[in-house]
């Protein structure tokens, strides 16, 4: 009752605007990792499924090395560690968000892809190139389509963890929800107006999120077998 009490619906709103600018940073970084996860997943999930040579074992140490360390780690890693090494890769903050967003995402999604082209029946294959297909058009006819589909179910948890993973960015300070959030607990100490405009405002995120690509998975849905 005494959260209840001391709750200032007013401090939320006085702050909106700076509020509403840490949105657009987070929704921005949030678009370009999840489209960059999807194009790097799609490409080195296809060159996995098709076994290419060197790129294929260069795509599943790139995926080894993602997946078994802290994203946390990674952007420190980019952001700090190499600066050190070269001069060469000295980036913005915001720059660093997004790249670490999109190695992240595209590590998951590799997988994803992959099983989901090995999924199809290889018959389907079989019976492309039996009728003259080429290997990229098997690719663009074939295993695009239903794999793709296949994938899509595992690539929605991939995609909503890119979302919430945007509230890392706070480590390196970008401007984004959560840094802004904190920047107001530390200037004012109004802890429980902040947490509850970043819980809202992520759960409102996700949930959108998740929706609209259900829609799209229902509609993408492979037809029944009997």
């Amino acid at each position: 009752m005494n959260v209840l009490a001391a709750f200032d619906w007013q401090y939320i709103w006085d702050h909106r605007e700076v509020l509403f600018d840490g949105l657009k940073v987070t929704l921005k970084l949030a678009a370009i990792g999840i489209a960059g996860a999807f194009v790097v997943g799609l490409l080195l999930g296809a060159a996995r499924a098709y076994r290419i040579p060197v790129i294929s074992q260069l795509a599943g140490l790139y995926v080894e090395l993602i997946r078994n360390t802290p994203i946390l780690v990674q952007i420190f890693l980019i952001a700090y560690g190499l600066p050190k090494a070269s001069k060469t890769f000295q980036f913005e903050f915001f720059t660093v968000a997004w790249v670490a967003l999109v190695l992240w995402g595209g590590a998951f999604n590799t997988e994803n892809f992959r099983a989901g082209f090995e999924a199809v029946p290889a018959r389907y294959r079989e019976a492309a190139y039996a009728l003259g297909f080429s290997p990229l058009r098997t690719f663009l006819n074939i295993l695009l389509p239903i794999g793709g589909r296949i994938a899509l179910p595992s690539s929605i948890n991939t995609y909503v963890s890119v979302l919430k993973n945007t509230a890392l960015m706070v480590a390196i300070s970008v401007e984004e929800l959560t840094n802004v959030a904190k920047q107001s607990i530390d200037l004012d100490f109004r802890t429980w107006e902040m947490i509850a405009v970043l819980a809202v405002t992520y759960l409102t995120l996700v949930w959108t999120l998740s929706a609209l690509i259900r829609v799209l998975e229902r509609r993408l849905a492979l037809p029944e077998t009997s």
